[in-house]
């Protein structure tokens, strides 16, 4: 069973509802993003210890998922990925309470497969034949997983300056690759011109409704293995941004059913100093973040010079009482060895980049010393190892 009942603008344009069981993607009204919404009053008789003996997975919340009658969901087992209390980092950080919330153990090493598998059950029920997306690495290899997972064929289009082991994994998956001169842009628009008269189904971040579902599951994953008890910041780094959306918005409708209060963390929006977007659009107080010109990065996916559902973001930063701050890339390479080497942990660089924005925080005194902070290391550091010798 799922609440799950209609689809609506984000930017509330007046435009919709829209039918779920066709296929939707941007608003026709305004173009901007839509987002699945549910029967949240019949979703309060829902109680939380309904949980206790599923499957840990991200379909244990199947209620508040995209769900219809008669679907089931395309799964490799992705969500419920661990909690670490990092107690040697958060001692030399200076935090007690200091987390890292370890989606390198997702199924393809990243936090990218609770997207897909959300956005790819729905593509296989709407009647999908062919998955397509651009893709700075993590989410072609993600789409192509669980593309093969649904019997589908998947068509990635990925910067030709993509790491190796990117581009290999979507191989291996059976997708078709093509790589594309320039950036993750680029490669949208490529997708789209030639996935478009064809019929393709594109997974694009935020472009469709589904992604931003997957990803929420992390905002009722911290809640539960917090005792109900959201922490005090969410340290996010951040490309296309569709994790922090979908957790701002798991956290409204996990208010609403009744299964945490009004607290909210503070989010932090955490970007590269060579593509920062969502920084400067923070700083300078607009609602919409312009283009970044001539991105470049280490962190392939936070090489993302322009975020669909940038307004969103921003929203949910701000209002939270949060902040967005950029590091560079010699820090945050620094810091996924630092992550390796106190607790063990398989960080990518985007990992890194949160634990830097952290040592800023503490030593400007935002973070206190009991303060419960999550890092959020979004995937693991094997595709990435090249990095190691730019030090």
């Amino acid at each position: 069973m799922s609440y799950f009942t209609h689809l609506a603008c984000s930017a509330e344009c007046g435009a919709g509802p829209f039918d779920p069981r066709e296929r939707h993607f941007l608003c026709p009204s305004c173009a901007l993003p839509l987002l699945a919404r549910y029967d949240l009053s019949a979703a309060a008789s829902w109680p939380r210890e309904a949980l206790k003996g599923r499957e840990p997975n991200m379909w244990r919340y199947r209620e508040m998922m995209p769900l219809l009658p008669g679907d089931e969901p395309v799964t490799l087992g992705e969500g419920f990925t661990p909690l670490l209390h990092a107690k040697r980092l958060g001692a030399l950080v200076g935090l007690d309470r200091l987390f890292i919330k370890d989606e390198s153990l997702n199924p393809t090493n990243s936090f990218k497969a609770r997207g897909q598998s959300a956005a790819i059950t729905r593509a296989r029920a709407l009647g999908a034949h062919t998955i397509a997306l651009p893709t700075a690495g993590n989410a072609g290899n993600a789409a192509a997983a669980y593309s093969a997972a649904a019997g589908l064929k998947c068509q990635v289009f990925i910067p030709k300056d993509a790491k190796q082991p990117f581009v290999d994994e979507c191989r291996l998956y059976g997708a078709e690759v093509t790589l594309v001169d320039g950036l993750i842009t680029d490669a949208g628009r490529i997708a789209a011109e030639q996935g478009k008269p064809v019929g393709w189904y594109d997974v694009s971040t935020l472009k469709e409704p589904y992604r931003v579902e997957g990803k929420k599951t992390m905002g009722y994953e911290l809640a539960e293995q917090l005792d109900w008890t959201l922490p005090d910041w969410v340290v996010y780094p951040t490309g296309g941004g569709t994790g922090l959306v979908g957790m701002w918005k798991a956290f409204d409708e996990m208010e609403a059913i009744g299964w945490v209060g009004k607290k909210r963390p503070r989010m932090v929006s955490v970007q590269a100093d060579g593509c920062a977007p969502i920084v400067r659009a923070f700083e300078e107080g607009t609602e919409k973040a312009a283009p970044w010109e001539n991105a470049h990065t280490a962190a392939d996916g936070l090489r993302v010079p322009r975020a669909v559902g940038d307004f969103l973001i921003l929203r949910a930063v701000r209002a939270s009482g949060g902040t967005a701050l950029s590091v560079s890339d010699a820090e945050m390479i620094r810091d996924m060895v630092v992550i390796g080497s106190y607790e063990g942990v398989s960080a990518a660089p985007e990992g890194g980049a949160a634990l830097t924005a952290i040592r800023r925080l503490v030593a400007d005194h935002r973070m206190g010393r009991n303060d419960t902070v999550i890092l959020f290391n979004t995937g693991g550091a094997l595709k990435y190892l090249d990095v190691l010798h730019q030090q």
